[in-house]
């Protein structure tokens, strides 16, 4: 399983990016897809993740300023995220759960600058 994450960069604070992540299987052979982050320094944390039934959940920091999509005809999960503040600065890392195996794409770093 490959997971191939793009959209990182630099973004001023207030603004917006899109993050995603193309799968090498059918998205919906996963138990659960969403995305991770980690801060220089700290443990890599959940920011969003959606089911395969469609059920979405967003981790607290985020929530309101993110929204989780996937378009299963291109085996594809994004992240809208928007408002960005400099405390979003982090890698990305797109993530694939199936039972009780972990799938990690390689990240991609985004910083938001004051």
């Amino acid at each position: 399983v490959q997971l191939q994450a793009s959209g990182g960069g630099l973004v001023q604070a207030g603004g917006s990016r899109r993050l995603s992540c193309t799968v090498s299987e059918s998205i919906l052979t996963f138990d659960r897809m969403g995305w991770y982050r980690q801060a220089s320094g700290n443990q890599r944390g959940l920011v969003a993740s959606i089911t395969r039934a469609g059920r979405v959940n967003y981790a607290d920091s985020v929530n309101g300023r993110a929204i989780i999509s996937r378009d299963n005809a291109k085996d594809t999960i994004s992240l809208q995220m928007s408002s960005l503040k400099p405390e979003d600065t982090a890698v990305y890392f797109c993530h694939a759960l199936l039972h009780s195996n972990n799938y990690w794409g390689q990240g991609t770093l985004v910083t938001v600058s004051s």
